[in-house]
């Protein structure tokens, strides 16, 4: 089965869940069926065909940007059996391609529009565009995967004319022979963070959806030895960015010890990082899944997270961390909650190593691919 996977990410070019998600479905994909992907970016490699938007459309709105890539991508997919798309940058792809050749159509959602309201804020009038193309690609699809299962009960509420019998949820992976724990700390000191001092540990791009906001007053309160590290970059808007140093510089004077690397850090990086914090955060205020949990608890690291989405379905509230609640106090509760593990390193030990038994347990790349081909083949006998 020729397969063609459509994306926006794709490395070297990962930014988010959603690429990462891509990547290691590829590499197991590889081996169980034909597979070329089709991505943004420039040239051509084994496998790998890149799409870059209009020239003429230089510096105008991103969602016309984007259909300029997903028209490319469609007239590129001659051939294929079967299209497999993720998120809205590439579902149009996917449709036309279906409506073009006349062939399947699958889509994941590793978001929704509906839900993201913040994103007029980055697009525009351009969030118009995104949400119908999204509308478009899932209620037109032959199949469509969730993340998680709280994912499949939010497409089909946001999306009522959708089928039911056609949403599959298929979880996210980890490959934690790469995400495992890391001894070294030559990381840590590369970027200033004492190893001897607990930190809290945040990872994800500088946007509302992440809780970037209530993280960045909620850590203000927490023990004041606890050093706090930011991996944070690739800003949804100038206005968010703007907040996010002005709040960084206000945290900054209040206490030590406090690190943002806005860069692109290299996995081994990051996993050492993973590895030494004291806690791992993830403040979402919408998550269909939350893979960075998975990578912290892959790493041994236990994890205090928001309460929505998917994350119930990967953090196993009290064993592998704690889960907050956002109604009521939720910077306060995160507080509470980040002291809570950090007042108890032994508690936080048994949190990191059964984290890793769950993500080593229930979540690897492989049992993904395979569900997800037999998925194909399924859509295939349908269609």
């Amino acid at each position: 089965m020729r397969v063609g996977l459509l994306t926006r990410e794709y490395p070297p070019d990962v930014y988010g869940g959603a690429g990462v998600h891509v990547e290691f479905l590829a590499r197991e994909l590889a081996g169980l069926v034909d597979l070329e992907v089709h991505c943004w970016g420039e040239g051509r490699g084994v496998g790998v065909v890149r799409h870059r938007p209009w020239p003429v459309l230089d510096g105008s709105n991103d969602a016309l940007r984007t259909f300029s890539v997903d028209l490319s991508m469609a007239a590129a997919l001659q051939g294929s059996d079967l299209v497999h798309s993720h998120t809205w940058y590439a579902g149009l792809a996917g449709h036309l391609a279906k409506l073009l050749y006349g062939i399947p159509h699958v889509t994941t959602a590793h978001s929704l529009e509906p839900l993201r309201p913040w994103k007029a804020e980055q697009l525009g009038g351009g969030y118009a565009l995104s949400s119908w193309a999204e509308r478009t690609a899932i209620e037109s699809a032959d199949g469509v995967i969730a993340v998680s299962g709280a994912m499949r009960d939010d497409i089909l509420a946001c999306y009522p004319a959708l089928d039911a019998d056609r949403v599959h949820v298929v979880h996210n992976g980890i490959d934690t022979a790469l995400y495992r724990p890391d001894p070294g700390t030559d990381a840590l000191r590369r970027h200033g963070i004492d190893p001897e001092r607990p930190y809290v540990l945040f990872v994800g791009r500088i946007t509302r959806q992440k809780g970037v906001p209530q993280l960045l007053r909620a850590v203000r309160e927490i023990d004041p030895g606890t050093q706090v590290v930011l991996c944070a970059g690739a800003p949804d808007t100038p206005e968010i960015d703007r907040e996010f140093r002005d709040r960084f510089q206000e945290l900054g004077a209040v206490r030590s010890g406090v690190f943002w690397i806005p860069q692109m850090l290299p996995r081994a990086e990051v996993v050492q990082l993973l590895t030494h914090a004291a806690v791992f955060v993830c403040p979402s205020v919408y998550e269909p899944l939350g893979i960075v949990n998975l990578e912290a608890m892959a790493c041994g690291t236990p994890v205090v997270a928001s309460r929505v989405g998917g994350i119930p379905e990967v953090v196993d509230d009290g064993r592998t961390g704690l889960l907050v609640d956002t109604d009521g106090d939720f910077e306060g509760n995160l507080a509470r909650a980040l002291d809570s593990v950090l007042a108890d390193p032994a508690a936080a030990r048994r949190m990191g190593e059964a984290g890793r038994a769950r993500a080593v347990g229930e979540f690897g790349w492989d049992a993904v691919a395979r569900r997800t081909a037999g998925l194909y083949e399924e859509i295939r006998k349908q269609a």
